[in-house]
């Protein structure tokens, strides 16, 4: 179920994690753990995060079948 909002990256370290996204529903800047933090509130459904061995939380889209998107 899409709510429609989608977000995009603004950042990412050199090594390709993305660091820093906007909400372009909103105009709202995020880091990626504020990012996760909304996700597990339940405020982006589109969204899931995945935890790392090393305890960070990755943000990521939800498969929808196409090879083609992702956050941006």
């Amino acid at each position: 179920m899409s709510n429609g909002r989608k977000v995009v990256v603004t950042d990412e370290s050199p090594s390709g994690l993305n660091r820093r996204f906007v909400d372009t529903s909103t105009g709202g800047s995020m880091t990626r753990g504020q990012f996760a933090t909304e996700i597990q509130r339940g405020n982006y459904p589109d969204y899931h995060v995945r935890t790392l061995d090393d305890g960070r939380r990755i943000p990521a889209s939800n498969p929808n079948g196409s090879d083609k998107d992702n956050l941006g």
